[in-house]
């Protein structure tokens, strides 16, 4: 262990040989899950390697040392997957509680069209073209510009003042 402690990297490998199946029956018997306590193992050899300095001979022997890093990194992993799970279950009996109510949101969807026609309406026929071919077709500013075959300066203050009026009709807040 002292020579593992001083980056034998030769020393390690016989630890890890001498450990590993040590480090997997105490993982495996917290864990249950062969593949996370492969993981897990994993993770503890290498804080082993890492912390090989911390240990102290005269508190107990390697394999308890390791052993002792082996069930408290199994049991973190526990507690971790049983935290993601009850989280996952809490978001669901959230979303739950919610139910999408189909009719009422195509009634609010029907009236927000309607009030936007409505504002629509509202505009001046420029505006009224710059904002429906920019917002309904898709077209840039430059493409509307050319659409209407209007200076590109006039079409974004166009946008930019039907915008405002159909914000003010429509009782948005900024």
């Amino acid at each position: 262990m002292e020579q593992v402690a001083h980056g034998d990297k030769d020393a390690f490998s016989t630890l890890y040989d001498h450990l590993a199946p040590l480090v997997f029956g105490v993982v495996s018997r917290v864990v249950r899950d062969r593949a996370q306590s492969e993981e897990v193992a994993q993770e503890v050899m290498l804080e082993v390697w890492r912390q090989a300095a911390r240990y102290r001979p005269e508190v107990g022997k390697v394999t308890t040392w390791v052993a002792t890093i082996a069930h408290r990194r199994a049991v973190d992993r526990v507690r971790s997957a049983q935290a993601a799970a009850d989280r996952e279950h809490a978001q669901a009996v959230r979303d739950r509680s919610r139910p999408f109510d189909d009719v009422v949101e195509r009634v609010e969807t029907r009236l927000e069209s309607e009030q936007v026609r409505r504002c629509l309406r509202g505009l001046t026929e420029l505006q009224r073209q710059a904002v429906t071919l920019s917002y309904y077709r898709g077209l840039t500013y430059r493409e509307v510009a050319e659409t209407l075959r209007a200076p590109l300066p006039t079409i974004k203050t166009r946008m930019r003042d039907g915008l405002i009026r159909l914000r003010d009709c429509m009782g948005v807040t900024t």
